[in-house]
């Protein structure tokens, strides 16, 4: 197969993660004979040192072109009070909308080998295996009217929180489809005894569970869901909730896997006539520039998105098994990053990344 994909390391331990999951879409086409084509491109604060502007019209084009595009990650403290619209992060509001990726997967999976790396207790986390479908493209991060007006006493901020149903519906069937292929759960997260939006949402997911009878579906509220994360996470299959809810579920669930450096994810949009996914697909960490250059950032979170992308938009499921299996081979021999604690001296991320490709 033509593997056609974007790459765009961003700032931070961005360009070493994904330096690594190269490596890895790499070693992966030389093992299956697939054609890879790799092309760079510019997105967050390098792209605002480069070109002036967080999301280049060039990068606009060349995702629109690629089959899929990996993403390492953006965001650096410069542009902490920068005005909205200069900030990193408005660039992966941009590639989102363009590409048209509604739905935002995260997968959360405690490892045998990592689970003393979790601060909670083991019997809390084992055999804790779900997926948060997080709504990407509505909601309070993109309603309107929003912004900032007046001044002193009467200085005002406003975001609006907006939801259509059919933006409800497809979301919801996206979660279903994917519960039929787990364990035949769905929990709708939601904050239904204050909000109208949320009440619409319940309603709708109603509506649709009833196109999968095979389903269950249970409505949990937002707050009770946070506490359930950690009191009792494996009740949890797949777990479907709208933008600013499943953006904070999704970090919490980075205690369960040990480090928020494990976790990848798939940001998917319509599928193509070929039936694999328009994707997006990055490690849910930031950019931590604290950590950047130092050869030391975990990158088992994007290698994992390697793995999604291969499933999810070329739909090579062989080749997604192997790097996931690599990944737990790796975990469970002890060659990883300091923040995964091992007992033995820390690898660097080059030698993650080159362990993993040798597993494979």
């Amino acid at each position: 197969m033509n593997l056609n994909i974007l790459v765009l390391p961003g700032d931070g331990i961005g360009t070493e993660v994904t330096r690594e999951a190269v490596r890895v879409l790499q070693r992966v086409s030389e093992k299956y004979n697939h054609t890879l084509r790799l092309t760079d491109g510019l997105l967050g604060g390098i792209a605002i040192h480069k070109t002036g502007t967080p999301f280049p019209d060039e990068t606009a084009k060349l995702a629109a072109d690629a089959d899929a595009t990996l993403l390492g990650a953006v965001g650096l403290p410069e542009f902490d009070n920068a005005p909205p619209a200069q900030r990193p992060e408005r660039g992966l509001l941009g590639i989102r909308k363009v590409l048209g990726v509604y739905a935002n997967l995260r997968p959360v999976r405690t490892y045998k080998a990592l689970i003393d790396s979790s601060p909670l207790k083991n019997e809390r986390i084992e055999g804790t295996d779900m997926i948060i479908v997080r709504e990407l493209t509505g909601g309070i991060y993109y309603g309107t009217p929003r912004g900032v007006e007046g001044s002193g006493d009467t200085e005002r901020g406003t975001n609006t929180m907006t939801y259509t149903r059919a933006e409800i519906a497809r979301i919801g069937r996206m979660a279903f489809h994917l519960a039929r292929k787990r364990r035949k759960k769905v929990s709708s997260v939601d904050k239904s005894n204050v909000l109208e939006t949320s009440q619409l949402w319940r309603k709708v997911m109603v509506e649709v569970s009833a196109e999968f009878p095979d389903v269950e579906l249970e409505h949990v509220l937002v707050d009770n869901c946070a506490m359930q994360l950690v009191l009792n996470p494996t009740r949890f299959d797949v777990v479907v909730t709208e933008n600013m809810f499943g953006d904070i579920l999704s970090d919490e669930g980075a205690v369960l896997a040990g480090s928020i450096g494990m976790l990848p994810s798939a940001s998917i949009g319509e599928q193509k006539p070929s039936g694999a996914w328009v994707g997006l697909y990055e490690p849910v960490h930031g950019s931590a520039p604290d950590i950047a250059g130092q050869n030391k950032a975990n990158p088992l979170g994007a290698i994992g998105s390697v793995a999604a992308m291969l499933e999810y938009s070329f739909g090579l499921m062989e080749e997604a098994t192997a790097v996931n299996n690599a990944i737990e081979s790796v975990l469970n021999a002890g060659q990883v990053t300091a923040d995964l604690k091992p007992k033995g001296t820390p690898l660097t991320t080059e030698q993650v990344g080159a362990a993993i490709c040798a597993a494979i």
